[in-house]
Formats: C-alpha cells, structure tokens, sequence
C-alpha cells in the first residue's frame, strides 16, 4: 500500500491482452486500486517448451521487477507459472498470488467431480495439482479430470478473441459428468457468459483472484 493510502497491485502478465481485461475489473469492483502491469511472454512461452520449473529463475526476476514502491502484493496471471511464482516469491516482502487458486477453491466447494479445461498443455499439470491442493486444504476427496481444448490457442495467438472464446464454450457444453469446469487459464473467461445453459459452476480465475488480491491488501473498511 502507497504512503497516500491507495491498494497497489503489481501484475505479472504473460500476454499483454490481459493488461485491459484486470483494469476493467478494476473499474468494475475495485476503483481505488492501483494496477502496475508487466508484461514477460518468453516466460510463458518458454515454460511450454521445457516446463515451469525451468523459467523459476527469470519468473523470479520477473517479479523483482514488479515489486516497487507501495506495492502491497503481487498476482500472477498466468496458471501455468503461476504456482513457481508462488514458490519463487516467498521471500520478496510482499505476498505473490497465483491467480487461479480462489477459482481451485471455489470448485473444490462445489463438488467431487471437478472438470480441468484448457488451451495449452503446459497449465493441465499446474492447474490440476493446485486443484487437488486445495481439496487436501478443504478435507475434501475430489477427482480431477483434465482435457485440453484443441486447436483453440490459435485463434488466441491470432488475436481472434471471439473464436478462441467460442472454441472453449464448445468445449465447456461438451462436458458430462462434472460438479464444476474449471477454465485453466485466464484468457478464457470470456466463454463463461456464452454457455448461460450449461448448469453447473463454470470458474474462471480474473475476477476471484483479483479480489482475493485486493482483499490481502486492503485495510479493513477501505473502499476498494
């Protein structure tokens, strides 16, 4: 938090479209939140070719960087570096949020079977695992299925915003069998609000795990 009392969040993005996306949930929920964004898609694109743990140094840099004047905690946007953030991060002074980790909650609360969707290989690992965490936090016995969304991140590379999210809600109606669909990656909120049919929780990370962000930050009574 700023010597003037304003909540101040670094961001650590692996792709620069979400930079607006958290500014409008910011304007939304939060306005008297500060947001500092930076942007390092090597990260991301270097953890699909050799893995997460591989990118723990430059992820830690990376969050350095962001670490500045009056930031009062740091969220990492992007589920498959986002639990090596959390590791890296344990000893920068200020806290680092891995985005999807109130979404993992969420679905663990909402039953045992629990569907895994996303667009790239690299984040069904990290985002599984997590899921399965956060059961053992709850004392809950969960199963977790994860399926990758082929041919979709494409679209998403191709700046077609609305194809990609269209492609995922496909996805999503296809599902059987599930208490909650967790979205894996915060690219794919958006198809939330195109399947209104589809009749169990569908989870996306943004909105919980900036408010969660938020809520670490913030004094009590703050309006943020």
């Amino acid at each position: 938090m700023s010597g003037s009392g304003t909540v101040t969040l670094g961001l650590l993005h692996t792709s620069p479209v979400h930079a607006p996306v958290f500014d409008g949930l910011r304007d939304a929920a939060h306005p008297g939140v500060e947001l500092r964004h930076h942007v390092a898609e090597e990260l991301l694109a270097r953890a699909r070719r050799e893995g997460p743990d591989a990118v723990a140094p430059e992820v830690r840099d990376a969050l350095v960087g962001v670490v500045g004047d009056g930031v009062g905690a740091v969220l990492c946007t992007c589920s498959t570096i986002g639990g090596v953030a959390e590791a890296v991060g344990v000893d920068l002074g200020v806290p680092v949020v891995r985005v999807d980790r109130p979404m993992a909650a969420a679905a663990v609360a909402s039953g045992p079977r629990i569907v895994v969707l996303a667009a790239v290989a690299s984040t069904l690992g990290p985002t599984s695992a997590l899921v399965e965490e956060e059961a053992r936090r709850a004392g809950r016995a969960v199963s977790v299925r994860a399926e990758l969304v082929d041919g979709v991140w494409e679209r998403f590379e191709a700046g077609d915003s609305a194809g990609y999210v269209e492609g995922v809600a496909r996805a999503v109606r296809a599902v059987r069998d599930a208490d909650a669909i967790v979205l894996a990656q915060a690219s794919m909120a958006g198809a939330e609000a195109l399947v209104p049919e589809v009749r169990v929780p569908v989870l996306s990370s943004p909105r919980a795990g900036l408010a969660a962000t938020v809520a670490l930050v913030a004094r009590p009574g703050e309006d943020c």
